[in-house]
C-alpha cells in the first residue's frame, strides 16, 4: 500500500542531501543504498546513473526520474504550508524537481514488494545531469535496460498532467578564432573575433519565432582586456521546435549564415558544432506508453490531459533510443524557482498511478 507518511519522509530525506547538477555523488549513493535495501540489484553505470531492476512477470516497464536539482539548491530547508503543501523557506528551491519523482519510485517499489501479487518487471533509471542537458540519459548504459515502455516522473501538476508533445532541440557551439593586436597602436593587424561573432549572432534565430518554435543565444564569451583586439570568442545557444522540419530548416539556415560570415572573414577560423541534442515527439493513439498509462489513469478516476511542453526531459532521450516514454506530473509547482512547492496528495496520486501501471498487464 502506498503510505503517505513514508513517501513524505523519503522526500524530506532526499531533499536534505544537496545534489545540484555535477554534485550528485551523495544522492546517487543514497539511492543505490535504498534500492539495494529493498532487495533490488542496483548499480551505478559509467555515467553515474543509478540503475536497478525488480523481477516480475510480463513485459517490463521502466520507471525514471532524475536526481539532480538546479541552483540555488544547497542547504534546502522545507517548510509546511498547511497539512498538504511543502515549500522551501524562500532562500532556495525546494527540490521537488525531482526528488519527488525519486520518492515516488522508491515508494512504488516498496509497496509492490510488501503487498505481493503479480506485477511487471520494474526497471529503474535515475539519471544525473538532467538539468544541464539530459546528460545522464544521453550517456546511460542502455544494455542494462530491456523495457520498451517508460514512465518518466518529471512533470508539474497531478499525474493526469501529461507531456503530450515535446520539441526537437538543437544546440550549437561556435568558436571564432581571430588575431590579437594592440587596439590603440596597430588595430589593423588584428582580426577581431568578437566583431565576427556579433555578425554571426545577428543572423541566428532568437526569441519566439512562431507558436511552435523558439531560438536563443545564451552565452557569448570572449576577449581579455579592453585595449587588445580579441582573438577568441565563443557563442553558445539553441533552437527548438515541435515540428522536426522547422528545426531542421533552422539548422540549415544557421549553417548557411555561418558559411557566409566565414567567407567575409577569410583570415579568421570559425569552428562550429551544431546538431540535435534530443528528438521531439508527439503522443498518439496506439503509442505503447499511452496504451498502458491512459487506461490506468481513467480506472483511478483521472482524465489524461496531454499537452505540449516547450522543454525536454529524459523522455525525449528514451524515445530517441526506441523506448516509448510518457512524462507525468508528480505534484510539484513553480519548479526552478524559490517559490517551488509540492502538493502531497498529488504526489500520492502519482505513486498510486505508477503502481497500478506496474501491476497492469502482469503475466
Amino acid at each position: 500500500m502506498i503510505t503517505r507518511d513514508r513517501i513524505v519522509q523519503t522526500f524530506l530525506d532526499l531533499v536534505a542531501i544537496d545534489s545540484p547538477s555535477g554534485d550528485e555523488d551523495r544522492i546517487a549513493a543514497e539511492l543505490e543504498h535504498r534500492l539495494r535495501a529493498l532487495g533490488l540489484r542496483a548499480v551505478q553505470d559509467a555515467a553515474g546513473n543509478v540503475l536497478a531492476r525488480l523481477e516480475g512477470t510480463g513485459d517490463p516497464v521502466l520507471l525514471s526520474a532524475h536526481m539532480d536539482t538546479v541552483e540555488p539548491g544547497r542547504g534546502i530547508t522545507p517548510r509546511w504550508d498547511g497539512p498538504d503543501i511543502i515549500r522551501s523557506d524562500g532562500s532556495t528551491i525546494l527540490g521537488a524537481d525531482n526528488k519527488a519523482g525519486c520518492a515516488v519510485i522508491l515508494e512504488v517499489l516498496q509497496s509492490l514488494i510488501e503487498d505481493g501479487g503479480p506485477h511487471r518487471p520494474v526497471e529503474v533509471a535515475i539519471s544525473r545531469g538532467e538539468e544541464v542537458g539530459l546528460v545522464g540519459a544521453a550517456n546511460m548504459d542502455y544494455s542494462r535496460i530491456t523495457a520498451r515502455i517508460a514512465i518518466v516522473i518529471d512533470s508539474g501538476g497531478p499525474p493526469s498532467s501529461i507531456q503530450g508533445q515535446a520539441p526537437y532541440h538543437y544546440t550549437y557551439d561556435i568558436e571564432v578564432h581571430g588575431r590579437s593586436a594592440h587596439a590603440g597602436l596597430e588595430p589593423e593587424k588584428g582580426i577581431p573575433a568578437i566583431t565576427i561573432a556579433a555578425e554571426i549572432v545577428a543572423g541566428l534565430p532568437q526569441g519566439r519565432l512562431d507558436s511552435e518554435t523558439t531560438g536563443n543565444v545564451g552565452i557569448i564569451r570572449g576577449g581579455l582586456v579592453r585595449n587588445a583586439v580579441p582573438d577568441y570568442c565563443l557563442v553558445q545557444g539553441e533552437f527548438r521546435s515541435m515540428v522536426e522540419e522547422k528545426a531542421e530548416t533552422l539548422a540549415r539556415n544557421a549553417r548557411r549564415h555561418i558559411d557566409l560570415v566565414r567567407e567575409r572573414h577569410p583570415g579568421a577560423r570559425i569552428d562550429v558544432r551544431l546538431g540535435m541534442a534530443y528528438p521531439g515527439y508527439r503522443l498518439e493513439p496506439g503509442d505503447p506508453a499511452v496504451d498502458l498509462l491512459f487506461p490506468v489513469l481513467r480506472s483511478l478516476g483521472f482524465e489524461p490531459n496531454p499537452h505540449p511542453v516547450g522543454g525536454g526531459t529524459d523522455g525525449n532521450v528514451f524515445r530517441g533510443r526506441g523506448i516509448s516514454a510518457v512524462v507525468i506530473g508528480r505534484g510539484g509547482y513553480n519548479q526552478h524557482t524559490k517559490d517551488e512547492y509540492l502538493v502531497i496528495p498529488e504526489m500520492l496520486d502519482c505513486a498510486r498511478v505508477v503502481e497500478a501501471a506496474a501491476r497492469s498487464g502482469a503475466g
